[in-house]
């Protein structure tokens, strides 16, 4: 509290006061400066408070201000949008039978090989044309189940 006095000082201060004051008041004024003291301290602890709850106050109103511009700007709404679009109206059907295209019918004809410099090439394979109007084959029976202290499943 007094960084500018040493031992020596106080000690000359605490004389001081016993010969001015008397040897029978001094506890007194001692308990006085004290309560004073401590008043001094909770005011000042009082305003340190106050002063932290309007920064962090100020604080707060910044970023509700913050929030409310992102609110109203919406950045990724387009975002939300192309994702609700693509859950509503999906590009893949999931019915049994999907509709074939029209050109899908028609044969792919073969490539003619190519002659280079002399050599002939081997045709290039096409890409294989998918019928969808045959049934799905049909999927496996299931295995049988593993008995009690068998580790491995049985041999097909």
């Amino acid at each position: 509290m007094f960084p500018d006095l040493s031992w020596s000082h106080m000690l000359l201060v605490l004389i001081v006061a016993l010969v001015v004051v008397g040897p029978k008041d001094l506890p007194k004024l001692m308990r006085k400066i004290g309560q004073w003291t401590s008043k001094a301290r909770g005011m000042a602890d009082q305003f340190r408070r106050s002063f932290d709850e309007m920064a962090r106050q100020s604080e707060l109103d910044e970023l509700r201000k913050e929030l409310d511009e992102l609110r109203n700007q919406r950045p990724l709404a387009g975002i939300d949008q192309a994702m609700s679009k693509a859950l509503n109206d999906p590009i893949v059907s999931l019915d049994d039978k999907p509709a074939a295209p029209a050109d899908a019918a028609a044969p792919v004809p073969a490539p003619e090989p190519a002659a280079v410099e002399g050599q002939v090439l081997a045709p290039v394979a096409a890409e294989p044309v998918i019928d969808h109007s045959e049934p799905a084959p049909q999927a496996m029976a299931p295995a049988e189940p593993l008995k009690q202290g068998d580790l491995h499943p049985p041999a097909p």
